[in-house]
């Protein structure tokens, strides 16, 4: 008690020296955990980025009577796609998901948006006819 020495004096458990907070257990643990929730909230971000591209799809052609609302969703979805890409690239940097799968998801999500896109262009071929 009482006693004033640095943390860099101070020696953890084995005898190694404590250079900073990173050395700690503590702290190794608590951002191992942390980790390992921002894997599953980044992973849980791209699911909900993925279904809310098909769920826009879906409200999208359910409001094809009204032409700007059906653009609107369409783009609503063109940007959760863009969204899930982003996510994506996070995973992969992360290392959660491989190079090579993140390339194949990317070119389907590039496919999805050239084909709402050209729906987009396209509106009045989707649109229901009012009598």
């Amino acid at each position: 008690k009482g006693r004033n020495f640095s943390v860099s004096q101070k020696k953890g458990r084995m005898g190694e020296k404590i250079q900073s907070y990173k050395d700690l257990k503590v702290y190794q643990n608590a951002m191992n955990t942390a980790m390992e929730i921002f894997r599953y909230s980044l992973l849980d971000q791209i699911r909900r980025s993925s279904r809310s591209v098909c769920a826009n799809i879906a409200e999208a052609w359910r409001k094809r009577r009204y032409k700007s609302a059906f653009i609107a969703k369409l783009s609503d979805a063109e940007s959760e796609a863009c969204e899930t890409q982003v996510w994506l690239e996070f995973a992969n940097r992360c290392g959660y998901i491989d190079s090579i799968m993140t390339t194949k998801i990317n070119s389907n999500y590039d496919q999805i948006i050239g084909q709402i896109i050209r729906m987009i262009e396209k509106v009045d071929k989707w649109l229901i006819r009012q009598r």
